[in-house]
């Protein structure tokens, strides 16, 4: 028996402990990612930032290259978030990444070519490189632009339709809300003319009988109730007078 409860402990231990050890990998690996994300993010800041001033502030085949390469990424990067951020309402563009991830391909081979045009120590090489390099550039962001504005003007269409079909809901509900409007004006009134017409002719003609006064009274003027005589509810009731 006691043989069986230390057996039960140990395994529980070992359990806990393994249990740890997995926690404490996922973190570190979510940790790693997290660091990992910020450093591509930081390097291609830098790198954006280093196209940007070799594009205005130098000349030649120099900003010609950094133009294509800050081209080039723009559009792939905007493309590339376009159909992410599409795909998680969207499965119809799954297959877009697919082709994407194929342009991208070419893209990232391209900007290779660039990076390493940049280093070339002759010039004029570059510059007799440069219009088969702008072709290929505007090809690859041409389809990268026509994927990110597709992926767009679907998404935009959906939602159209849906505020078209909810405009139309809520009219259908509105319209029930406000029932009261057909029964109150037209139904009303056509309740209360067929009321009318259902009365006798001797209705509106024959005056109310009135009673006549007790032998030995004198009849009353016919007067309004005194409103003091019934208050309110809400109204405090009159505090009396003091006899003094």
């Amino acid at each position: 028996m006691e043989a069986t409860i230390v057996t039960i402990l140990a395994l529980l231990f070992l359990s806990f402990v393994a249990l740890g050890v997995y926690a404490t990998v996922k973190v570190a690996k979510a940790a790693k990612r997290g660091v990992d994300r910020t450093l591509d993010q930081a390097r291609r800041t830098v790198e954006d930032t280093t196209l940007r001033a070799k594009s205005f502030g130098q000349a030649g085949v120099a900003a010609e290259l950094a133009k294509l390469r800050l081209s080039l990424r723009g559009s792939m990067r905007a493309t590339q978030d376009a159909l992410q951020a599409g795909a998680v309402e969207d499965a119809s563009l799954r297959e877009s990444l697919d082709l994407f991830a194929r342009l991208s391909a070419h893209g990232r081979e391209l900007d290779e070519d660039l990076k390493r045009l940049e280093r070339e120590p002759d010039k004029a090489y570059v510059a007799g490189q440069l219009p088969a390099l702008a072709e290929r550039t505007e090809r690859i962001t041409g389809s990268a632009d026509a994927l990110r504005q597709a992926a767009r003007d679907r998404a935009r269409r959906f939602a159209e339709d849906d505020l078209e079909t909810l405009s139309a809901q809520i009219d259908v509900e509105t319209g029930a809300l406000r029932h009261w409007t057909t029964t109150d004006g037209r139904d009303g009134r056509e309740a209360a003319a067929g009321a009318e017409a259902a009365q006798p002719a001797w209705y509106e003609s024959t005056p109310a009988p009135q009673e006549r006064p007790r032998a030995g009274e004198t009849p009353q003027a016919i007067t309004a109730p005194d409103p003091r005589a019934t208050p309110y509810p809400w109204e405090k009731t009159a505090r009396p007078e003091s006899a003094g």
